[in-house]
């Protein structure tokens, strides 16, 4: 069964350029992994430090092994000084 991912990272105002670059830099390889399905890096028009990824993947193990891959895991590591609060990683299944 597919899993939707929404995950939302608010950027402090002095770091948005260095976020988004960062965060756009996870979204080809992403693309590449096995079981990813959908991968979108968003920007809120409104509020410019505010990202979120909209993401689908083939069934929870594909999402595990995505958490695990080294590119996800550097990213991580680098955006945590760049947050104004810690990241909103959701994970949703379609119920109707």
């Amino acid at each position: 069964m597919a899993v939707h991912v929404i995950a939302r990272l608010t950027a402090r105002p002095e770091t948005v350029a260095e976020l988004h670059t960062l965060l756009l830099s996870l979204t080809e390889p992403t693309r590449q992994e096995t079981g990813c399905l959908r991968y979108e890096l968003l920007q809120n028009a409104a509020d410019p430090t505010d990202f979120t990824f909209i993401e689908e993947w083939t069934d929870s193990a594909a999402l595990d092994a995505h958490s695990a891959t080294p590119h996800l895991q550097a990213v991580l590591a680098q955006a945590l000084a760049l947050l104004a609060m810690e990241p909103d990683i959701r994970r949703y299944a379609i119920i109707g």
